[in-house]
C-alpha cells in the first residue's frame, strides 16, 4: 500500500480553502493508497512513514520561508519529496526569475530592490510592486508614477518585515487577454485555465486580494506551451518534477512571457478541470512506488 502525505497548512485568516485537498485524499484512498492530509510544521509528523510526501497547498510559507525551506531539507532526507528540496529553496524566492532571464526564457521585467536598496521606481510608467516571497497576491499593488508617495510606504513596510521588493512593469496586455496557468503534472501536460487581472487600480497592498478573478479552463497556444516548456527545462539542477504550473502573461511585445513558475505548492484548480483528477492520483501513485 503506496503511503502518501498531503502537505498543507493550518486554517488562518490570511490562508485561502484547498479544494482540490478533500478530492485527492478521497480518491487515493479510493485507490488502495493510504493517503493524510498534514501540516507542514506539525512536530509530530513521522515523515519517514510515508513513501511520499507531496507539498500542496503550504499557502503560509511565505512569511516563513526560511522555516519552510529547512522543513523541506529535513522531510527531504527521510522520505521522497515532491517537489524536491533543493527546487523548494530555488523557487520559494522568485529571485528565480532573473536566472530564467540568463537563461534565455521570455520573463516579465524584474529588478529587485532589497532593504538598503535606494527606492529607485519607476517615473514614467505604471508598475507593480510585490515581494520575492510571497503568495496570493499577498504584498502585491499596481502603482502609476504620480502614487509614488505610496509605493514608497509599501517597501519601506515590507524592508521593515525583511522583505526584497520585486519591480516591475504593469503587463497591459492582463487587461486584454488575462493571465494563463498551464499546469503540468507527471511530466506532462496537465491542463491550463485563464483568470483576469488581480491588481485593481488604487488596490491597497494589504488588503486581501481574489487570487484568480474569472478562472476558466483554457486551451494553450504552441507558443505558450513553447514558452512554458523553455521554463521548465531551465529549472537547475537534475530532479524530477512531479508538478508545474508556469503563469504567463503577454508581454509589450504580444508574445508570452513568464510571470511566475510556481514549482512549490500551485493550485492545481481541479474543481474547474475535474478530468485531471484521475491523471493526478495516478501520477502520484506511480511517484509513491
Amino acid at each position: 500500500m503506496a503511503r502518501v502525505a498531503l502537505v498543507t497548512c493550518r486554517p488562518g485568516p490570511e490562508v485561502s480553502v484547498d479544494r482540490d485537498l478533500p478530492v485527492l485524499i478521497r480518491e487515493l484512498r479510493a485507490a488502495g493508497a493510504k493517503a493524510d492530509g498534514v501540516y507542514w510544521d506539525d512536530a509530530d509528523v513521522d515523515w519517514a512513514g510515508y513513501d511520499l510526501a507531496v507539498i500542496r497547498s503550504t499557502w503560509d510559507y511565505s512569511w516563513r520561508a526560511a522555516e519552510f525551506t529547512a522543513w523541506a531539507e529535513r522531510c527531504g532526507k527521510v522520505t521522497r519529496l515532491a517537489n524536491p528540496a533543493d527546487v523548494v529553496r530555488w523557487n520559494t524566492d522568485k529571485r528565480y526569475l532573473g536566472d530564467l532571464a540568463a537563461a534565455g526564457v521570455p520573463v516579465v521585467p524584474t529588478r529587485y530592490i532589497a532593504p538598503g536598496d535606494p527606492a529607485d521606481l519607476p517615473r514614467d510608467h505604471e508598475y507593480v510592486i510585490k515581494p520575492t516571497s510571497g503568495a496570493g497576491a499577498r504584498f502585491a499593488a499596481r502603482y502609476t508614477p504620480r502614487e509614488h508617495d505610496t509605493a514608497i510606504r509599501q517597501l519601506a513596510r515590507m524592508h521593515a518585515e525583511g522583505f526584497t521588493a520585486i519591480v516591475q512593469p504593469y503587463v497591459q496586455g492582463i487587461d486584454v487577454s488575462g493571465e494563463r496557468a498551464v499546469q503540468f503534472f507527471g511530466g506532462r501536460l496537465l491542463h491550463a485555465s485563464r483568470k483576469g487581472a488581480v491588481l485593481a487600480p488604487g488596490t491597497p497592498y494589504d488588503e486581501k486580494k481574489v487570487a484568480h478573478p474569472g478562472l476558466e479552463p483554457w486551451t494553450p497556444t504552441p507558443a505558450e506551451l513553447a514558452v512554458a516548456e523553455r521554463a521548465l527545462a531551465a529549472v537547475p539542477g537534475e530532479a524530477e518534477l512531479l508538478y508545474a504550473r508556469v503563469d504567463l502573461v503577454d508581454g509589450a511585445d504580444g508574445r508570452p512571457c513568464v510571470m511566475e513558475l510556481e514549482l512549490v505548492e500551485p493550485n492545481l484548480f481541479l474543481s474547474l478541470h475535474t478530468g485531471s483528477v484521475a491523471r493526478v492520483v495516478e501520477a502520484v501513485l506511480t511517484a509513491a512506488r
